[in-house]
Order: structure tokens, then sequence, then C-alpha cells
């Protein structure tokens, strides 16, 4: 059904940035919300940025506040996180998703069961 592409990842040095991209096909992902999830090794998966289906409503980790921005695209059928200001503590494999368009992005993020995943893209940051 729903396929989810990333793009955008790779090395970064601390204090930079990333534009990570996530192409949908099969579907569209104006009737989803929409969330950007990271997963660190031994760790779990977990939200940092989530946005609501008509884009009216955003969510995001506490240690991400004020540097991650998630938007979204319909015409383009993307969805974007930019990435400011990266810590070695950011360092994941990034997924998007996309998630049941009657709850809200806080719940999107938390609850990190999504409908569809998309397969990652590597974020590592370091000197």
């Amino acid at each position: 059904q729903l396929q989810l592409v990333e793009s955008g990842g790779g090395l970064v040095q601390p204090g930079g940035s990333l534009r990570l991209s996530c192409a949908a096909s099969k579907d569209t992902l104006d009737h989803y919300n929409i969330g950007w999830f990271r997963q660190a090794p031994g760790e779990e998966r977990k939200g940092v940025a989530c946005i609501s289906w008509n884009d009216d409503n955003t969510w995001y980790l506490d240690s991400v506040k004020g540097r991650f921005t998630i938007s979204r695209d319909n015409a383009k059928n993307t969805v974007y996180l930019q990435i400011d200001s990266l810590k070695p503590e950011d360092t994941a494999v990034y997924y998007c998703a996309a998630d049941t368009p009657l709850t809200t992005p806080h719940v999107t993020c938390v609850l990190a069961t999504p409908l569809h995943w998309g397969q990652g893209t590597q974020v590592t940051v370091s000197s």
C-alpha cells in the first residue's frame, strides 16, 4: 500500500544541519498524521517530531525543540525534517511514518505505532 522512502541522511559535524525528506508513493499523505522517529543502537524507537494530517498542529520531543522542524508539502506528497544545530546525541536511524488522522501528533509520536513505516536513513553526527 503506502510506501515511504527517506533520504537526506549522512555524516555531519556537530553544529551542522540536514534536511531529511520522506517521499510517498501509492497513496497520498494528505489523510495521515506524519511522524519522524529515530532509533539509536540499543535504544527504543521514539518519535521526535509529528504533524497532523491537516498541518494545523505539531509535536516535538523536548530534546529537539528549537532545532528540528517538521513540515509537509502535500502537493509534492513529501514530508520534511529540517535539523539544525546537530548534536552527537542525534545520531540514529531516522524513520518517517504515516499514522491515522484520528489522533493528535503528540499521540502519534509517543505511541510509535503508525500505520506505515519508511525504511530509514542514517544520521551520524561526529567530529
